[in-house]
């Protein structure tokens, strides 16, 4: 297998997404309309009247793009990742059209499966950041390949 097993990782080490991703106006309004089609994410004028006073992505399209850049870092280059549990969802600020979203991952706690010899656990807090200013968090606890014995 390719990639980083969890004997690479350690506790404090922070992962940055190489890649950026830009929400346009156009995917706003597509992944709204299909998945959280809430006026203040689908209707300018509704947004405008609305808590934010304009149009917003859904907290959803956040974390999805969060994912998207998550995939694409070192934290899931062996493949095999597996999510096993999210705490402490936080949607912090509102993300607008035009705002280029990068993830970070900072490793918190690592332990060996008890089941699993081939597997350990890492929990992780991912956030999501737009100009460095932080627009989401959550933990995630993932199952990540151990080297074999």
């Amino acid at each position: 297998m390719a990639g980083r097993y969890w004997e690479d990782f350690e506790v404090g080490e922070v992962i940055d997404s190489p890649e950026a991703y830009e929400i346009t106006r156009e995917r706003l309004l597509d992944f709204a309309t299909e998945f959280d089609p809430q006026p203040m994410h689908t209707d300018e004028a509704a947004a405008v009247a609305g808590p934010f006073g304009e149009l917003v992505a859904s907290g959803w399209q956040t974390l999805a793009v969060t994912m998207r850049l998550l995939v694409g870092s070192p934290l899931f280059e062996s493949g095999q990742v597996v999510g096993v549990g999210l705490d402490q969802i936080r949607w912090l600020k509102p993300v607008r059209p035009g705002d280029v979203l990068r993830a970070r991952g900072e490793i918190l706690s690592m332990r060996p499966s008890g089941s699993r010899p081939n597997q350990g656990f890492l929990v992780a807090r991912i956030t999501t950041l737009t100009d460095g200013t932080a627009v989401a968090a959550y933990d995630v606890t993932m199952m990540v390949p151990r080297r074999e014995a």
